[in-house]
């Protein structure tokens, strides 16, 4: 059994990631109802960059986070990785400590600045180097997914619980509902999604929001497919996502139905990535997406 740094109580922990949570869910709410507003918008866009926007919230939101956390927690032997913390910095994250926050403010930024429901806060505590504490908080929903390293559930802002896992249905791949990107598709894996003929595709932003859809039985399977030499996924749009779906009975691995590796110089989770709802069968169902690949000649595979 993993045990947390030394004075450290779990139910402590979670009790504050939930008033930090919920802090920031205000704050995302906030600049949400001001980007309603098209006068506003620009005053709340930090940088000029269409294909990896900043706004104020993200800035907001990883201020408050780290700071209620280093606060609270100032003798603890961990570390930050943060999003905002690292874009235009060019050295690696180095870190001497077991446990490592990973922390994505504002997942789902364009969803957020196009005015969806679709965008989550994402806040991880990984320990070497993989996911074992999980939050992904939707503002909009009214939902804050919170993985313990046991257990995963859902609850409002009142604390109630109003979500559990609803996941085990074994399917075909074809008989599975795919939740898949709107704003990060390409043509290789429109290509990969016509030729598997999914029972249903569902658009969503947010791999925060698309986690839970699967965690919620409403999905069944998400693929993340990065063209090489384009930019990709990092680990702080997987590390929270994937600590509540392995804690709920799901899978998150490569192709090769090999765990995500986390803390590479460059941060980038590349290549095909399948978050699934079933363990048992998730090798299955990573073999035959890649027989599909082959077989169509879609994707350049290593092996």
């Amino acid at each position: 059994m993993i045990k947390l740094p030394s004075g450290i109580d779990i139910n402590n922990l979670i009790d504050d990631l939930r008033r930090f949570s919920w802090e920031a869910a205000e704050t995302l709410l906030f600049y949400s109802k001001i980007l309603r507003d098209s006068d506003y918008k620009s005053n709340i866009l930090k940088n000029g960059n269409i294909e990896d926007p900043v706004t104020s919230a993200d800035l907001k939101v990883n201020e408050i986070i780290i700071q209620r956390i280093n606060e609270k927690y100032k003798d603890i032997d961990w570390d930050i990785l943060s999003e905002e913390n690292v874009k235009g910095v060019t050295q690696n994250f180095t870190s001497n400590s077991d446990w490592v926050w990973v922390l994505d403010p504002l997942d789902g930024t364009k969803d957020f600045i196009q005015g969806t429901s679709n965008y989550a806060m994402h806040l991880a505590l990984n320990y070497k180097k993989k996911p074992f504490l999980g939050i992904v908080l939707i503002p909009e929903k009214d939902e804050l997914w919170i993985s313990n390293g046991e257990n995963v559930w859902c609850e409002n802002r009142c604390g109630s619980i109003i979500g559990k896992p609803a996941l085990y249905k074994i399917k075909s791949l074809n008989e599975m509902t795919l939740v898949t990107s709107k704003n990060h598709r390409n043509e290789i894996l429109k290509n990969l999604i016509k030729k598997i003929n999914f029972n249903e595709v569902i658009i969503m932003g947010s791999i925060g929001c698309k986690i839970a859809s699967i965690v919620r039985g409403e999905s069944d399977i998400y693929i993340c497919l990065s063209l090489p030499g384009k930019s990709s996924p990092k680990d702080w749009d997987f590390a929270a996502p994937a600590a509540i779906l392995k804690g709920a009975g799901g899978a998150i691995t490569n192709l090769d139905n090999q765990e995500l590796l986390y803390f590479k110089p460059s941060f980038e989770q590349g290549g095909v990535i399948v978050a699934s709802n079933n363990y048992s069968t998730h090798h299955k169902i990573c073999f035959e997406i890649k027989q599909i690949i082959k077989k169509y000649n879609l994707y350049p595979l290593t092996a």
